[in-house]
């Protein structure tokens, strides 16, 4: 079981506040016997209950059960003698923080059970005040029907979505290393043979260069012409790795929002023709850092992207459904959206964020690149 600080379930959709009323019901619920016995009795039972709880939370194996189920026996036991029934909550919340499917649903089914079955039987057992709060008993018959499912199907989404994020992570390192270990085979085969010649030809000119200078002069030229062949492929590689076409661009990011179960919806034509290559490049670089943002912090269920290649312009729209960023200016510039800024800069473009029903980036750049002063 995962670790636990306090006796107070979280992230049920009830106030902390609510579950300390909880706590401090019982109290009453005993001090309204005659009784001194029962009264200590019933302190005796609550304190039990709740060391119980706390202790099935931070136990492993067999011990988590036999803590469970004495929680079981108290919580029968407050409902007959006392006509206190909300123990049954706390139980309901941690029976679906139980990993194991069949424990899960053993204990499930027992404690539904054992709540129907003691509320019924405290009808026969308890006075007027256990008939008051009957629809607050109903109401809390619903919570241990709901409440462990809908945290066991929460806690099972968050093993997922936690462990999709750690493959995505892995998938991120391996490209990376891939990717640096094809630069290293390329540079190795690009540059390692013509360094190689032009070691060689540098020695032997050296040597020549005294005693036969015409031969030297043609061994320098070689020199020349290989490392100017050398630069030309090296250029043509750096060229290839910074290309960034944008169909190939929009295919990524169309198999990266079907991997985070978002729905792509696309408009227009993503093969540009009037559009220069460096403008494209960038254009899919800000594309990718967009749809990046959009996956990490919009919880959004769907994405739209909006290509228009006007004559005077190229217009590229990223419109999300999620929940929106802040407009204020630290906010967006904290969304990773300083890179996108400063790259259509390069090509005097410029990107508008609206935050309404969602998140909406519209990224314009000029077909006519000015000359920069």
């Amino acid at each position: 079981m995962q670790s636990w600080y306090n006796i107070f379930p979280k992230n049920t959709g009830l106030s902390v506040y609510v579950w300390i009323i909880f706590c401090l019901l019982p109290f009453y619920f005993i001090f309204r016997s005659s009784s001194a016995i029962e009264i200590i009795f019933g302190i005796i039972m609550i304190l039990l209950f709740f060391v119980s709880y706390r202790l099935s939370f931070i136990s492993k194996g067999g011990l988590v059960y036999l803590w469970v189920g004495i929680e079981m026996a108290i919580s029968i036991g407050m409902s007959l003698f006392y006509g206190y029934v909300y123990f049954a909550l706390f139980l309901a919340f941690f029976i679906g923080n139980i990993k194991s499917k069949v424990g899960f649903f053993t204990l499930y089914v027992t404690h539904l059970l054992t709540t129907i079955i003691a509320a019924s039987l405290s009808f026969f057992t308890q006075n007027e005040l256990f008939f008051a709060q009957f629809p607050f008993i109903i109401i809390s018959i619903i919570g241990v029907i709901l409440l462990p499912i809908n945290s066991y199907n929460r806690n099972k989404r968050e093993k997922l979505e936690g462990q999709l994020e750690d493959a995505n992570k892995r998938i991120s390192q391996l490209i990376v290393i891939e990717e640096r270990q094809r630069i290293a085979r390329d540079l190795h085969d690009t540059l390692g043979q013509k360094l190689s010649l032009i070691g060689l030809k540098s020695d032997l000119a050296k040597k020549l260069i005294e005693i036969n200078p015409e031969n030297a002069k043609v061994e320098l030229s070689d020199i020349n012409q290989t490392a100017r062949t050398a630069l030309k492929e090296v250029r043509e590689m750096v060229s290839d790795m910074r290309g960034a076409k944008l169909e190939d661009e929009i295919i990524h990011m169309q198999q990266i929002l079907k991997a985070a179960q978002m729905e792509f919806i696309l408009e227009g034509n993503a093969k540009l023709s009037n559009t220069p290559l460096l403008v494209e490049n960038v254009v899919s670089m800000c594309l990718k850092e967009a749809v990046t943002n959009v996956i990490k912090h919009s919880q959004a269920t769907s994405c739209k992207l909006v290509i228009q290649e006007l004559d005077e312009e190229l217009q590229i729209i990223v419109q999300d459904n999620g929940i929106g960023i802040s407009e204020d200016e630290g906010s967006t510039e904290g969304n990773g959206l300083r890179g996108i800024r400063e790259r259509l800069e390069f090509v005097n473009g410029s990107v508008d964020i609206s935050a309404s029903d969602g998140t909406t980036l519209d990224i314009r750049v000029p077909n006519i690149i000015q000359q920069r002063t």
